[in-house]
C-alpha cells in the first residue's frame, strides 16, 4: 500500500469525491499526520461500515455524521397558525399594503411570538424591510437578511464644520484612495484582524471555503445603498452626547455589511432551511432552523462571525480615513440593523430578528441615516416594549430600484445634489435622494422609540459606480 493517503485509496474504499474525501483529508492532516496509512484505512473501513459507532468520536464524528443514512423526514407542509401573533405597527400611511401583508404572514408562523413594523418599512423577501419578529428557539435566515450584520458607524473628529472650506478636493481624494466598493475593488494591503483568525473558519466547512474572499474584501463596501460619507454633525445640547459639547463637528459615516461572506452564509442556510422546514409557497422565505439542531447552531455561529466581520470592515474603513484626514476621533458609535439577537422580553428569552431595524433598548445609542440630501440622526433608545426595543434603520424606500430608473435621470439627481451642496462619487439613479421617504416624517412616527441627540448632514458621498 502507498505510504500516503490519497484520493485513489479513498475512492477504492468507497468514499465519494468531493465533500467526503475533502473532509477525510482535512481530518487526517489535522489529527492523524503521524499515523500510518494502514491504520487510517482500517479506521475508515470501520467508520464506513458502522458510522453510528463513531458519532461521538473526537476525530471522526463529522465524517460519521456525513455517512449516516438519511433519516426519513416528514416533508408535509407546515401550516401557518389561524390566528397571527400580535404586533405593533409604527408604519403610518406611507407603508405599502404588501409590506404589512408580509409582516402578517410572518406572525402566523408557529414559532412567532410577537412582532413590530417600523416607520420606514417597505416590501422585502420573507420579512419586510423594517420588520421586527420575535420567535421561540429558532432563527430565520431570511429574517436576518442576505447582508448579515449590515450596520452603521459614525466617527466624530475634533475638527470644526469649517474644516471642509478649501479642502473639498483634498477630502474627495482621500475618499477615493481609502474606500473600495462593489465586487471588484479591494485594498492592496489588508490588515491582520482578529475575526479573520477565528477558529470557525477552520471548523465549519462552508466558512473554510469563504475565508480567502473574506480576507480579500476586508475594509470594502458593497453596492446598492452602501456608502461612506464625510459631513457635519450638529450636537443639539450640552452633554446630550457623552464626550461631545454642543456644536458642529466634522464627521465620517459609513453604511455596509458583511460582503460575500454574509451573502454566502445567508444563501446556504436559507436553502437548507427550506429543505428542512416546508412552508406554503408564499411563505418559503420564512423557513427557519431550530436552534437545538446542528444546522441551527451552525447558522448562529456563522451569523455572529459575519456580524463581527462586518464590524471589522467598518473599523478598517474608519481607521484608514482617520490616518489620512489627520484629525483626532473623539467619538465613535456603531450598530447592526440586519441581525438576530437573543433577548429577554416579558420574562422569556426570544430570538429577535431585526431586518432593517435599529436596536433601541433604553439608553442604547444608534444611528439612523436619512438620504444624501437630508440628515441622519444620532439617537438614544427609549426601550419601548411594543416595538421590541427597536426603531427604523433609515428613511425607507419610496420607490423601488426599477421605478427609480424609470422616474429619475442622472442630470435630475445631480441638480438635486448640487442644490443641497452635496458631491457624489459613484452612485446611480436607483439611489437618488428622491428614491427615499422623508426622514423627518419617519422620525416623527418614532418619538416614543428614540430620542434624537444630534443630526448629521452629508457633504461628500462615496458609493459604488451604480
Amino acid at each position: 500500500m502507498k505510504n500516503k493517503l490519497n484520493n485513489q485509496i479513498l475512492v477504492s474504499l468507497g468514499f465519494h469525491k468531493g465533500k467526503e474525501i475533502a473532509l477525510i483529508l482535512g481530518l487526517v492532516s489535522r489529527y492523524r499526520k503521524k499515523v500510518g496509512v494502514e491504520v487510517i484505512v482500517d479506521e475508515l473501513t470501520q467508520i464506513k461500515a458502522e458510522p453510528e459507532s463513531y458519532m461521538k468520536d473526537p476525530v471522526w464524528s463529522k465524517l460519521a455524521e456525513m455517512l449516516m443514512p438519511e433519516k426519513e423526514v416528514n416533508r408535509e407542509v407546515i401550516l401557518p397558525k389561524e390566528v397571527a401573533a400580535p404586533f405593533a405597527d409604527f408604519g403610518g400611511m406611507d407603508v405599502e399594503p404588501a409590506a404589512r401583508d408580509q409582516m402578517y404572514q410572518a406572525l402566523k408562523l408557529p414559532i412567532s411570538v410577537r412582532g413590530a413594523l417600523m416607520p420606514d418599512a417597505h416590501l422585502g423577501y420573507g420579512l419586510p424591510i423594517g420588520g421586527v419578529l420575535a420567535v421561540e428557539n429558532a432563527v430565520i435566515p431570511y429574517g436576518v437578511g442576505v447582508d448579515i450584520g449590515c450596520r452603521m458607524k459614525l466617527s466624530v473628529y475634533d475638527l470644526p464644520a469649517s474644516y471642509f472650506k478649501g479642502r473639498e478636493n483634498q477630502l474627495l481624494d482621500i475618499l477615493k484612495a481609502n474606500t473600495k466598493f462593489g465586487q471588484k475593488e479591494v485594498h492592496d494591503k489588508v490588515r491582520d484582524v482578529e475575526v479573520l483568525n477565528d477558529k470557525a473558519f477552520d471548523e465549519v466547512p462552508l466558512l473554510k471555503t469563504l475565508h480567502k474572499q473574506a480576507w480579500r474584501q476586508l475594509g470594502s463596501s458593497g453596492g446598492g445603498n452602501h456608502f461612506v460619507e464625510m459631513g457635519v454633525i450638529q450636537v443639539y445640547k450640552e452633554d446630550a452626547v457623552k464626550g461631545l459639547s454642543a456644536g458642529s463637528y466634522f464627521a465620517v459615516l459609513s453604511h455596509s455589511g458583511s460582503r460575500a461572506l454574509g451573502a454566502s452564509i445567508a444563501c446556504h442556510f436559507t436553502k437548507l432551511a427550506k429543505q428542512l422546514c416546508k412552508l406554503p409557497g408564499n411563505m418559503q422565505h420564512l423557513a427557519w432552523l431550530d436552534l437545538n439542531s446542528s444546522e441551527g447552531q451552525e447558522y448562529w455561529l456563522a451569523m455572529n462571525l459575519a456580524g463581527d466581520y462586518a464590524e471589522a470592515c467598518h473599523d478598517d474603513i474608519h481607521s484608514r480615513l482617520a490616518k489620512a484626514i489627520g484629525g483626532q476621533v473623539i467619538y465613535r458609535v456603531g450598530n447592526h440593523h440586519n441581525f438576530a439577537w437573543k433577548e429577554m422580553h416579558d420574562g422569556k428569552e426570544l430570538i429577535v430578528h431585526r431586518k432593517g431595524a435599529t436596536p433601541a433598548a433604553e439608553g442604547e445609542i444608534g444611528f439612523i441615516p436619512g438620504s444624501m440630501t437630508l440628515p441622519g440622526f444620532l439617537v438614544r433608545g427609549r426601550g419601548n416594549a411594543e416595538s421590541l426595543r427597536s426603531a427604523s434603520h433609515g428613511a425607507g424606500r419610496r420607490f423601488s430600484r426599477s421605478e427609480c430608473k424609470q422616474k429619475f435621470t442622472v442630470s435630475g439627481m445631480q441638480s438635486e445634489l448640487e442644490a443641497h451642496g452635496v458631491t457624489l462619487l459613484g452612485g446611480g439613479v436607483d439611489e437618488a435622494p428622491m428614491a427615499y421617504k422623508n426622514i423627518h416624517q419617519v422620525m416623527a412616527l418614532q418619538t416614543d422609540l428614540v430620542d434624537v441627540l444630534a443630526e448629521f448632514h452629508p457633504r461628500l458621498v462615496r458609493m459604488d459606480k451604480g
